[in-house]
Parts: structure tokens; sequence; C-alpha cells
């Protein structure tokens, strides 16, 4: 006996008795976050509840009898131009059952239709998973690379004095900024992004013209640096080295697109090995970014 999903454009769609889709609850995302972290994703220790404050109606749950079994986010930026999709994951003892496929037409769905019509939706989807996504309406932009390491000591010495703390840049200005290397304006997330306790914001900024900016955050395992967006080689460089200077030793994963060259060359001046790579798509409209003044990618979960 099934049950009728609330959705009557997925390929499957009827859901198995005892199952439900539904907004996920807070208690919930802790149980989400430790999946993530189980799977290696490593997620920043303020980034799940970063995204629950800004929007938890973005998180969307599979249950089986009243219990967790599957779970993503759907993250609809302001004014519904743009959107991303993350933390798809299915428990171990769930998968192999069409249940993910059926989580992950309804989030898009759901997405969808709180989004401007064609608006781009993106994704950092795992490479086995390619051909599905592809099916599913999503096209393949280009390969997010995440290359590791340990900081170098004092590697920041040099620049310290040319850079400012992210806040001393005005908001709009940094929102303006921001928003020509996504896919749309993201105020409200962006806003919380910047603030987060425990991490480090730099900014190139002088005579009221921003040049680039990067953030430095904790993570269960080291540290990442997310966003990294700069207008030249050499403002990226300086950034990313000082924010290294600031965890001597530690390790340091940086998401970088292989679509600019610069960036693989600077992670790689740095120290950093690429571990692994997921496959940037986008459904809907294809943005126009400035992606050559992409050096690191804000998150695979969040966009």
């Amino acid at each position: 006996m099934t049950t009728p999903a609330s959705f009557d454009d997925c390929p499957l769609q009827a859901l198995p008795a005892d199952f439900e889709l539904a907004e996920m609850a807070q208690h919930e995302t802790l149980i989400l976050e430790a999946w993530a972290a189980a799977e290696g994703w490593n997620p920043g220790l303020n980034d799940l509840s970063l995204a629950w404050r800004v929007a938890p109606n973005a998180f969307i749950a599979l249950r089986h009898k009243n219990e967790l079994v599957a779970g993503g986010t759907v993250m609809a930026y302001d004014s519904g131009q743009s959107g991303f999709m993350g933390l798809f994951i299915v428990r171990k003892d769930y998968r192999a059952r069409g249940l993910g496929g059926l989580l992950w037409h309804y989030r898009l769905k759901v997405l969808c239709q709180r989004l401007l019509p064609d608006a781009p939706i993106g994704m950092d989807g795992v490479l086995e998973m390619l051909p599905f996504y592809q099916r599913g309406g999503f096209v393949f932009s280009h390969f997010d690379c995440r290359y590791e390491g340990l900081a170098k000591p004092d590697s920041g010495s040099d620049f310290v004095g040319h850079l400012q703390a992210l806040a001393q840049v005005p908001f709009e200005v940094l929102l303006d900024f921001d928003s020509r290397h996504v896919a749309g304006p993201r105020e409200t997330f962006l806003r919380a992004w910047v603030n987060q306790p425990g991490s480090v914001g730099l900014a190139d900024y002088s005579d009221q013209q921003l040049r680039g900016y990067g953030m430095l955050r904790a993570c269960r395992q080291g540290f990442k640096i997310g966003p990294l967006f700069a207008d030249s080689l050499d403002t990226a460089t300086k950034l990313l080295f000082a924010l290294m200077a600031r965890i001597p030793g530690q390790p340091l994963a940086l998401d970088v697109p292989d679509c600019n060259p610069a960036a693989l060359a600077l992670a790689e001046h740095a120290g950093l090995r690429k571990t692994f790579a997921c496959a940037k798509m986008y459904h809907g409209s294809m943005p126009d970014l400035l992606q050559q003044q992409v050096f690191g990618v804000t998150s695979f979960e969040f966009g």
C-alpha cells in the first residue's frame, strides 16, 4: 500500500507507507550534520546552524515512522533570484531503495516553487551521481576541486599591512562585489556568513574600491577558506597567504573551480593538493559569473 506524495511531476510519484516528506525540525539538522561529517564533507562548525537561522524552511526531511532517514537543503536566496541544493544524504541502511530519488525530486520542486521562473539553481554534485542530476534537468558547468594541506607558517607577513578586516568594508559594497561572483544576490545569507563566530574575514579595500575578500572558518577538522573572490591573482595571493598566516601548520581546505587556471595554480603554489572534485551544475538559466575572479567557492553545501 502506498501514500500519495505531495508532488505530481516526479518520475517516482508515491512514497511507501509510513514515510513522509516535510520540513526538518531543528534537532534533525544535528543528525544531518553528523552524517555529512561521516561522509568526509567536514562542514564548518557554524555552517548548518547559520543556514538554519537564515532559512529554517530550507532543510527538508524524509522520515520513516517519524525517524529521519534522509535529508537535504534547498536554499532560496534573496527575492527568489537564485537557489542552491546541498547536503543531500540518505542514511546508509535506506539506500538503493529509490528513496533518494523521491527526496531529490521533491526538493527540486519545492525550490523551484520558491524562486522566480527559470532562476538558476546551483549544486556541487558527487561525480558518480552526475547522470542522475543530468536526467533531472541540471547542466554541467565545471568541476569544483577540493585542495587540502597545511597552512604555511608566517605566510602572510608581507601582506597584512595591505589588507583590512572585512568588517571595515561597508556591507553594501561587499554585497555588490559578492553578487558578481555568485548566481544571484544573497544579502541575508552573506550578512550572517561574514559575521559567524570564530571566523576571520580579510579584504583588499582602499579608495572606496573592493578588490577582493576571503573568509576563514573553523571546521570539524582544521579550517576552510571560502569564499575567496578577487579581481586579480595578485589580490587573491595576498588574501590567501594572509589568511593562512592566522592558522600556521593547521589543516586547511580550499574549494577551487577548475575553470579558473590561475586559481588552481595558486592552490598548488600554497602547498595544497587536490583530493577530490564535485561537478558544479545548474538548473534553469546558466548564470554569467566572473569565473576568473573566483579563487575559492563559499561551500559545497550552500553555494
